[in-house]
């Protein structure tokens, strides 16, 4: 563990648990088992080495329970200590603490499949089972691992292997729909446990859990329960009514998220299976040129798999590409916008584009491309192209994937994603000789540092400090709002006459080059090593006769739509005044002055021309004002308020500031504590981040501590809890920049209607007033701006429409909205002091109030 001021650093390997070795063999001797292990496992030592650790674990008769192993690594553990701050810290990521359970973490394609039956076999031969029930994800992993068990489960030298004397040298494998007798390995989806899913699960194995086994294939799923059903995986391991008491998951994506998981007993990572050579290499970029052109990006990428495609010929191996969407509809707009390029670029008809491209989603439209998913290594497929939704199942194990292409961002926003991303990548084609196979992930390079974190095994925790609302606070106070309904007003207005356009005869373009050579450098993962591939995109071009008609005939649609104006003032002639000869004769003079002879035009300076013809208004144009109507009034409470964090760089820097009271550190999370102890040293880095409040009753808000964020809102602040201010008022709350309490408002940005939501800063409570403030800079009071201006009439507006509401509904609470700049701070609070601040405005207040009136 290390720590760089902002951000703590773990490495994975630091946090797996470790089984004790001093285990009686009277008790469990793992040495019967050496033989069978070296016929399933050949040369995989580290297969081995899980299976051996968990069998410690679990028979070893060391341990009654996950919690009395994760205790005893905590103990004796100061990662594990610094990771989660304590031991209760520590127990709340425990999955399933009082089952012998634990996770078994293994680099996808590195045969997770011999370590689950090998536990499967050992657990029935030694006879501490009756049976083994193996939960997968899906009906891809189920087929797979059925098919891998019945195969390991009927090789007679496997059989030969076990000791002498065993309970069950041949288990029965199965799937539910048979019953689950003893003896048997029953792998199944784990839909199948559901109680709707007719199976033999439920039937065969309740009262009976003691005696029996639970494995769960990739078991990030269970950790990362999203669904109603992925939810109820996991409730099936807890329930009861079975009585499970050996769970073992086994993944190779141990990841909640972020966050690396706190019962793995064993790991074998993607580093190691990469170092010793049982996955591909790994690349990925490090640096590009940037390009917002859809073409040229589709270029890079068919470039790189092209150069895949010619690497790969002498051994006989079409490569696919794997594109990663966001959702069903961008993954078909992605598969359509490849098979246009590919039709355009390779000169192809359009069915043979389609037969290239392949779209995998869960649609039912796609169900059929599912089943040609597993034949796509094959020498008779023609598909080159695999564009899925978030990622393909595990459980897909073709071996010719040599580029991934994250769509976007949200297909790398976690390890865990990212993990699983590159896992589709990874297997190795079978008897590959040579120079090691590698894998291309042609992602963004701003995303490279979450490979690289990836691959270094490095939990990276950014320290933070949480500010959250203690729902039992005496402070906590009632709020209203009103719901609204939103109702268009339409209206137009009138343009008079034409612009003056083209008056110099020509366009003042940039230069051009319409093939550009661009370099992308990619970063070797493990080694580091860098390496630059060199290319060229084309970019796309026009004839300037090609260009002239586009301008014509522009100005020939506002000709049209002007012709029948009743003010002859209204109607142009701008085809007439630009006939298409005209148009030609700019374009060509423009090419001619920037020095471009080949007499094509690039994208960008096309666009340069049409700009040229300046924002061509229609006879009329809609303004659209939306008016807001109270339906309904609601009633919140302070207590609702969310959590907000700061980091540990804001406060560092100064940018915001953390105000809290005597006993602050015993209401945060424990992995907060050790860091907000560093942020208390008066002398410490953190100096300027903090601002202690000497005592807990002049700190009237119920949460447990307030993060400011610029200079006037510390200044409010330290005045709020000023001894002399507090005292006269009942509580204050800091609200959250969004989600809580917001006014819906519209302004103008230059041309362009906007609307929006703003979040007051501060609700002050003094009797039945409700003090809104809304903090901004004295500079305002000078320049308001047209933002500004706009928060300040719609706050007005919502806070008399809710004060007309609580009068109808004679409720005594009365509101008052009021922007405020330091100028003012005196006067406020004196006002407040002496209770005497209803109808109080500052001097922002008139100056809001009069760049709206325009006066």
């Amino acid at each position: 563990m290390s720590t760089r001021g902002d951000r703590r650093t773990f490495r994975n390997e630091d946090l797996v648990l470790k089984v004790t070795t001093d285990i009686d063999p009277q008790v469990w001797d793992e040495s019967r088992y050496e033989a069978f292990l070296d016929e399933l496992c050949g040369s995989r030592e580290y297969q081995k080495e899980a299976i051996r650790t968990t069998l410690r674990y679990l028979l070893g008769g060391k341990y009654a329970s996950l919690r009395e192993l994760a205790k005893e690594n905590f103990d004796d553990n100061e990662e594990l200590q610094q990771r989660y701050g304590s031991w209760a810290g520590m127990e709340r990521h425990l999955q399933l603490p009082d089952q012998l359970s634990c996770s078994i973490d293994q680099a996808t394609g590195t045969g997770k499949s011999y370590v689950l039956y090998g536990l499967a076999a050992i657990l029935l031969a030694e006879g501490a089972v009756d049976r083994v029930l193996v939960l997968c994800p899906s009906n891809t992993i189920e087929a797979g691992l059925l098919g891998k068990f019945r195969e390991l489960a009927a090789d007679a030298n496997l059989r030969d292997a076990l000791p002498a004397g065993v309970k069950f040298k041949a288990p029965k494998i199965i799937n539910a729909s048979e019953s689950i007798v003893d003896g048997s390995i029953c792998v199944e989806n784990y839909h199948a446990i559901l109680e709707n899913v007719k199976s033999s699960i439920r039937d065969s194995l309740k009262g009976k859990g003691a005696r029996v086994a639970v494995l769960n294939d990739e078991a990030h799923h269970v950790a990362n329960a999203g669904g109603a059903e992925a939810k109820k995986w996991k409730e099936f391991l807890l329930n009861p009514e079975y009585g499970f008491r050996i769970v073992v998951g086994v993944s190779g994506t141990c990841y909640v998220d972020d966050e690396y998981f706190a019962d793995v007993v064993h790991r074998y990572s993607l580093r190691q299976a990469i170092e010793e050579r049982f996955v591909k290499k790994v690349e990925y970029v490090a640096e590009m040129p940037e390009t917002n052109n859809a073409d040229e990006k589709w270029q890079l990428i068919y470039k790189r798999h092209e150069a895949w495609k010619k690497k790969l010929k002498a051994r006989k191996i079409r490569p696919l590409t794997i594109i990663v969407t966001r959702d069903i509809r961008a993954c078909e707009q992605v598969a359509e916008e490849l098979k246009e390029f590919l039709t355009e670029w390779e000169k192809l008809k359009p069915e043979q584009a389609e037969a290239k491209v392949l779209p995998v989603t869960s649609s039912s439209k796609h169900q059929a491309n599912v089943a040609r998913l597993k034949l796509v290594d094959q020498p008779a497929s023609k598909v080159e192209w695999i564009v899925s939704v978030s990622m393909l199942s595990e459980g897909w194990d073709v071996k010719n994937v040599f580029q991934i292409v994250p769509h976007e961002e949200r297909a790398f926003n976690s390890k865990l994603l990212i993990a699983q991303v590159l896992g589709r990548g990874l297997r190795r084609p079978d008897d590959w000789k040579g120079e090691d196979p590698m894998v291309t992930v042609f992602n963004h390079d701003a995303w490279s540092g979450r490979i690289k974190h990836l691959v270094n095994e490095i939990l990276e925790i950014e320290r933070r400090l949480t500010s959250r609302v203690d729902p039992a606070s005496k402070w906590n106070f009632e709020l209203h709002n009103l719901d609204y309904t939103r109702d268009e007003d339409t209206s137009e207005y009138a343009k008079k006459g034409e612009y003056r356009l083209l008056e110099e005869g020509f366009v003042d373009l940039p230069a051009q080059v319409e093939a550009e050579d661009v370099t992308i450098e990619f970063e070797r993962a493990v080694s580091g090593e860098h390496a630059k591939w060199k290319t060229e995109i084309q970019h796309k071009t026009w004839s300037a006769e090609e260009v002239a008609e586009q301008m014509f005939q522009r100005l020939k649609s506002i000709d049209e739509e002007s012709k029948d104006a009743d003010d002859p003032k209204d109607r142009t002639a701008y085809a007439k005044k630009f006939p298409l000869a005209k148009c030609e004769a700019i374009v060509r003079e423009s090419l001619k002055r920037a020095k471009i002879k080949t007499g094509r035009v690039t994208d960008e300076n096309r666009q340069k021309f049409l700009q040229a013809l300046g924002t061509l208004r229609r006879k009329s144009a809609k303004r659209v004002v939306y008016k807001l109507s109270p339906k309904a009034l609601v009633t919140l409470n302070t207590r609702e308020r969310q959590a907000e964090s700061c980091s540990a760089a804001e406060l560092r820097r100064g940018t915001k500031r953390v105000f809290y009271p005597p006993g602050c550190e015993a209401t945060l999370e424990d992995e907060q504590k050790e860091f907000f102890r560093e942020l208390q040293d008066p002398d410490g880095d953190f100096a300027s981040g903090r601002e202690p409040v000497t005592n807990a009753t002049d700190f009237k808000t119920p949460a447990n501590l307030v993060i400011a964020d610029a200079t006037p809102e510390r200044k409010f602040v330290r005045e709020l809890c000023n001894r002399d201010y507090a005292a006269t008022v009942d509580a204050w709350l800091k609200n959250t920049p969004v989600g809580f309490y917001s006014i819906e408002y519209a302004w103008k940005k230059g041309e362009h209607p906007k609307r929006g939501e703003f979040s007051p800063d501060f609700f002050i409570k003094q009797g039945n007033r409700i003090f809104v403030v809304e903090i901004k800079d004295d500079g305002e009071i000078a320049d308001p701006s047209v933002e500004n201006v706009k928060k300040h009439e719609y706050a007005n507006a919502h806070f008399a429409r809710l004060n007309q509401w609580l009068e109808k509904e004679n409720l005594p609470t009365r509101y008052q909205f009021n922007m405020l700049s330091p100028q003012d701070y005196g006067k406020f609070f004196t006002k407040l002091r002496k209770r005497d601040l209803v109808r109080f405005r500052s001097e922002l207040d008139v100056a809001m109030a009069k760049a709206n009136s325009g006066k």
